[in-house]
Order: C-alpha cells, then sequence, then structure tokens
C-alpha cells in the first residue's frame, strides 16, 4: 500500500498561487487511490476503476465529488501508518440525462474497498442528502466486505447504512450495481435497494465465502457457482440482470433512470416521443394462435403496444413464465406485468408470483402506472409447489395489486382461469380499466377439465364427453359472459390495443384512491 504523503499544514507566507498548487497535488494523489500498480491490476481483471466507473454513468462533467480527503482514524495492527485519501470510496452527486442522482462508488485499489467507519459514514451522508432532497442514490459495489483492523466500529457502520436503506426505501429509489466481489455485510445493502445488476464474470455476491463455507460445511465451491451473476440472476432471483461488462451495464443504469420518478411524489418522467398514440398495429389481429394450447410470444404484443418498441424487462432470466418490466405510452413511464405462455403456458408458480409482487409494490411505491397483460391457466400444481409455500407466494401477488392504488390497466388475451384470473389484476381487486380481446376465455378451468368434473358419469362415453366440452367451451371459452356482468369493460380488436391503453391511461392520471390508514400492511412475506 503507498502511504500517503504527509503534509504539513500551510502557516502564514504562502502565496494563494501555492495554496491552490497544493490543493491541486491533493486531489492528484486522493484520485490515484491505491496507486497505479493497484489500478493496472483492477483494469487487467477487466474492471473498471470507481472514478472511471461514475465518469461513465453520470452526464459528462456533472460529478461533484464529496469528502476526497477523508481517512479512517484506525490505529490498531498498524493502520496508523496506513491511510489513503478517501478510504476506499467515491462518494457524490451529478445527474444522469439532466436530472439529479446521488452515487458512491467502492474503490477496490483502497483497503479491498472495504468498509470502515469513516468510510461508511461517507455513504450515510450522501444516502442522507438523497433523502432529504428526494432524489434516487446509485451504489456501485466492489468490496470485500468489513475492514477486519476496525472490528465492531466497521460493523456499526454497516448498521448505520442498513437503517438508511430501509428509511430510504419507497421514498427515492435506491439502485446497486455490482461490479466485483461482494462478501459479508456488503450484500445486505444491495439487498434493501430496489433493483440489483452484476457483471458476468467480475462480480459475485454471498454472505460468507467458499473458504468458509468449505470450514464449516466441507463443501467445494468456487466463487462463481457461490455467488455468480448466473447464480443470482436465474436461481436465487437476488439479481435483476446481468451485463457483459463494466460499460454495458453503466450505459444501461443511464437508460434505466430514465424510466423511474426521482422519488415518490415526483410522477413519472416524460419523455418526447414520435410513435402516435392511435397507431393502428394489425399483426395482433393474427398474434393468438385458433389451437388455445399452442404458444405464443407474450414480448411481441408488449414491443408493438409501448412507445419505440422500448422495453427494460426486469429479472428476464428468473421465472420466465411472467414478463416484468418499464416501458412507456405517450412518453410516460408504465410498468408491464404479462403470464408469458411460451414458458410453462404462462402459469403462476411460486417465483412467477414472488417476481411480479415485487415489480408490483415497486411501481406503487414510485405512482408508475400498471399495464396487466393475462394469458394465465391457473396456479402450477403438484407437491414441489405445495410444499415451496404456493399458497403464501400466490398470495403475494394478489395482496400487491390488491393493495395498489396506482392506475391499473388490466388486458386479457387469452385464458384467465380460475384464481389466477381474479389475481392478475381482475376488476374485483380494483383493476381501474380491464379490457379483453375477442379471444380471451375467463372460466373457472379449462373446458376439458370442467366437463370431467360437471360430467363424472359421462367419463366412459367420449362421444357425449366431447360434446359437453364443446357445449362448455361455446358457453364459457369467450370474454362475453365477465362482459355482461361489467367485470370486462369493453372487448376491444387487438389491433387497437394501443389506443385504447393510451386512452385509458390518459383517462386515469388524475386518479386518487387512499388506503385504510395504517402504521403499514403485513404483506404475507
Amino acid at each position: 500500500m503507498r502511504l500517503c504523503q504527509q503534509i504539513d499544514t500551510f502557516g502564514s507566507g504562502h502565496t494563494m498561487k501555492d495554496i491552490i498548487a497544493e490543493l491541486e497535488r491533493r486531489r492528484d494523489i486522493a484520485r490515484l487511490g491505491g496507486g497505479q500498480p493497484r489500478i493496472d491490476a483492477q483494469h487487467g481483471k477487466g474492471k473498471l476503476t470507481a472514478r472511471e466507473r461514475i465518469d461513465l454513468l453520470m452526464d459528462e462533467n456533472s460529478f461533484e465529488e464529496f469528502d476526497m480527503f477523508v481517512e479512517h482514524r484506525s490505529t490498531d495492527f498498524g493502520m496508523e501508518k496506513t491511510k489513503v485519501p478517501g478510504d476506499g470510496v467515491v462518494t457524490g452527486w451529478g445527474t444522469i440525462n439532466g436530472r439529479t442522482v446521488y452515487v458512491f462508488a467502492k474503490d477496490f485499489t483502497v483497503f479491498g474497498g472495504s468498509l470502515s467507519e469513516a468510510h461508511a459514514r461517507k455513504i450515510t451522508k450522501i444516502q442522507d442528502m438523497a433523502l432529504q432532497n428526494r432524489c434516487p442514490i446509485i451504489g456501485l459495489f466492489d468490496a470485500g466486505g468489513a475492514r477486519i483492523q476496525e472490528g465492531v466500529a466497521a460493523l456499526g457502520g454497516y448498521g448505520e447504512v442498513f437503517l438508511r436503506n430501509t428509511l430510504t426505501s419507497g421514498v427515492v429509489p435506491q439502485i446497486s450495481v455490482i461490479m466485483g466481489p461482494c462478501a459479508g455485510g456488503d450484500v445486505y445493502s444491495p439487498a434493501m435497494t430496489d433493483f440489483i445488476f452484476m457483471v458476468r464474470d467480475t462480480s459475485y455476491m454471498f454472505v460468507t465465502g467458499p473458504d468458509v463455507v468449505k470450514t464449516v460445511t466441507n463443501e467445494t465451491v468456487t466463487a462463481e457457482e457461490l455467488g455468480g451473476a448466473k447464480v443470482h440472476t436465474t436461481r436465487s432471483s437476488i439479481a435483476d440482470r446481468a451485463y457483459e461488462n463494466d460499460l454495458e451495464a453503466l450505459l444501461q443504469m443511464r437508460r434505466l433512470m430514465d424510466f423511474l420518478p426521482l422519488n415518490n411524489k415526483s410522477g413519472v418522467p416524460v419523455l418526447p416521443t414520435r410513435d402516435p398514440a392511435d397507431r393502428v398495429e394489425l399483426s395482433l389481429d393474427t398474434l393468438i394462435p385458433d389451437n388455445p394450447n399452442k404458444p405464443y410470444d407474450i414480448k411481441e404484443l408488449i414491443l408493438k403496444v409501448v412507445d419505440e418498441a422500448d422495453f427494460f424487462e426486469i429479472q428476464d432470466q428468473f421465472a420466465k413464465n411472467i414478463v416484468t418490466g418499464f416501458a412507456r405510452i405517450e412518453g410516460r413511464t408504465i410498468g408491464i406485468v404479462a403470464n408469458q405462455p411460451m414458458i410453462l403456458a404462462g402459469v403462476l408458480d411460486s417465483d412467477a408470483s414472488r417476481k411480479a409482487a415485487r415489480f408490483v409494490r415497486f411501481c406503487d411505491c414510485f405512482e408508475i402506472p400498471i399495464v396487466t397483460f393475462v394469458d394465465v391457466p391457473g396456479f402450477l400444481p403438484g407437491t414441489a409447489q405445495e410444499y415451496g409455500g404456493l399458497i403464501k407466494h400466490g398470495a403475494k401477488l394478489l395482496f400487491a395489486y390488491a393493495e395498489a392504488t396506482v392506475p391499473k390497466v388490466t388486458l386479457i388475451t387469452r385464458k384467465a382461469y380460475g384464481g389466477a384470473y381474479d389475481v392478475m389484476s381482475s376488476k374485483h381487486i380494483r383493476g381501474d380499466v380491464n379490457y379483453a380481446w375477442p379471444s380471451a376465455e375467463i372460466a373457472v378451468m379449462g373446458a376439458k377439465g370442467a366437463a370431467e368434473i360437471l360430467y363424472r358419469s359421462e367419463l366412459a362415453d367420449p362421444e357425449k364427453l366431447e360434446k359437453r366440452i364443446a357445449d362448455y367451451k361455446e358457453r364459457f371459452a369467450n370474454p362475453f359472459i365477465a362482459a355482461e356482468r361489467g367485470y370486462i369493460d369493453e372487448v376491444i380488436l387487438p389491433r387497437n390495443t394501443r389506443r385504447r391503453l393510451a386512452r385509458a391511461l390518459n383517462m386515469l392520471r388524475g386518479k386518487e384512491v387512499t388506503n385504510p390508514w395504517k402504521k403499514h400492511d403485513n404483506i404475507p412475506l
């Protein structure tokens, strides 16, 4: 570790020119972080430095750094001889596409980015400012956990960060980008933020590393197998997306920020668009296959109805039977939740329910209208799902939709069977505008299953049963019974979906609904 040079305090007799030169010298030392060899090592791993990352994330020349000269005050284990200005984290604020954002970036070249008491105070200062000034906060993580030499002082620092993550939740967006190792206490702060993004092959997250795992459980596992981007985007659902390298991750964060409000009262951003709101999309008339058991890609519908086919998907590699993400209609952000018939026929299971519930709650926190596309044959049956708590996980999505007070527009494209019909933002749980295509089938279950239950005595006669199935289809495999009861507001032509969604969202712009007063609800976690 390169020691920073001890600098004598200026006395009288120095000119302003000397003082400015000294300031620049100190800044140059601070900007070098752990020194050129460590910066070269960081580049050698395919990673950018903390300051390079901030420069890419923020608008050009907009970043204002705070606490550049902060140093730790630890004297144990010879630490008083090893001090580096900045103490392993770069903090400050700037703009992304003209809007204020606070940022902190762990500097792996300084003490491995480990967290000390002074390092934590730099982060909490930024967190407090983000909360007070109602602006988003982005954390760029590349660090080895708590600084062991500081012991409980470092742990106390983590606690202060965690507290602010919790208090800030739902007030301003909090985004974590994992760009290197992230272990121990460093994983809990991202876990309490709204979104976590990772970089493939260079980032990983775990509470305890491979060496501790080997000691305690005798499992041999690599860092990548234990907590790499693939694990957290496909299996654990900890991370929302993974990107190929630092550059792609940071540019995508700039794109994401354009979809997000600054805070819970600012309203969604509005971007200019040349895509007409009344655009007719004739190809949607043939999106639904004639065979009801044949899948189609719900993303084709999403891309064809949103502005300029621009869709930022969240958790694209996890629970693919449901699709979640941000888009715009008439330049205004919307959240989209859609069953995906291509995967498991679009059925709801525990993973899909949790994924969608979390996304719905984020949208509700930040006043983002929710558009729901429904093609759901029900909940996934089986012992694995029941033992895994499907009832409680399914209830999370039901709870999230029911408590949400933002504008909710729902479109049933094909199947809406059983309890899953209710859950997917139906009229009964305060869906504001509920549309259906003529191809919609709203029923307790599919025609075959229903006929086999209703006419059990005729199971031995295939011909009779086929007629019963055909009768049930005729009666229920359409949207009109629901429309007769007012559960569907309108049966619309697929080609006009964009125009109808745009008009509904416009009509709902002034919506005001308040839930009964409570300290907070008790969602089935």
